[in-house]
């Protein structure tokens, strides 16, 4: 069995950081990289490519709402029109950047409200599928199991992997429990760890309202933002890497 581990990176902008990147990016095998909208700049694009680029690591853009103060986790309304527009800058700027620093943009992850809706709403989904489409053919898209951004990708004949989250909390319609909900975050990192192993070797994921359901999964998401994201991601692939789960980036060019 092999699965690939990913984090958001590249989440600070100006002189304020988020996360400890380099530390992830010896751990994971997919970076996502914020891309102008809910964080980042040119600069820390700049670094963070060249930071994945040492450390052999696949790149996806991570485009979200422009909504900085809230750190893209807001629901902004918008038209997909409008939708259409934010993602398809967000990644032409990534693209624009890994050409300079010489990494490919293989993949494409919403980032947080933007990708929750989409998860949820077919006709956002579709129009992020078409976006990423016009763009690159075979750019792939990363989308949480189960959801409409996985079903409009394959129906759409893009490529696409689906996710699960390690340290995120599930509902039984197969979305994320919302943050401000009890057991929406797995702080603890063996239970997050335990939780992961028996998906793997049961194809089912426990949720807060129900029974487990069904999932597949081509990467894990690590979140590389919390103060014990680097000791949870570590723990992780420690822990998958001893029972025989091979970690392999699930996308490259």
């Amino acid at each position: 069995m092999q699965i690939d581990l990913n984090a958001d990176l590249g989440e600070g902008f100006g002189p304020w950081s988020m996360g400890d990147d380099a530390a992830m990016l010896d751990i994971v095998t997919s970076a996502n990289v914020a891309c102008g909208g809910h964080a980042s700049d040119p600069d820390t694009m700049w670094r963070t490519l060249q930071a994945a680029r040492d450390a052999g690591v696949t790149v996806g853009a991570h485009p979200g709402f422009a909504d900085r103060e809230g750190f893209g986790r807001r629901l902004i309304p918008m038209t997909t029109a409008e939708i259409a527009a934010l993602v398809a800058a967000q990644i032409g700027a990534l693209q624009g950047i890994a050409a300079q620093v010489g990494v490919s943009v293989a993949y494409v992850k919403p980032h947080g409200a933007l990708g929750n809706l989409a998860a949820r709403d077919r006709a956002v989904a579709d129009v992020i599928t078409r976006t990423v489409k016009a763009i690159d053919p075979d750019m792939a898209i990363l989308a949480i199991s189960g959801t409409q951004s996985e079903h409009a990708a394959r129906d759409a004949g893009q490529p696409v992997y689906s996710e699960v989250f390690a340290d995120r909390g599930y509902l039984q319609s197969g979305q994320l429990v919302p943050r401000d909900q009890p057991g929406a975050m797995i702080h603890d990192a063996s239970e997050a760890s335990a939780r992961l192993l028996s998906f793997l070797d049961t194809g089912l994921m426990p949720t807060t309202d129900g029974d487990p359901i069904p999932l597949a999964a081509a990467s894990i998401c690590v979140h590389g933002d919390g103060p014990t994201a680097v000791t949870m991601a570590r723990d992780i692939r420690a822990r998958l890497t001893a029972n025989g789960v091979s970690i392999r980036a699930f996308a490259g060019r």
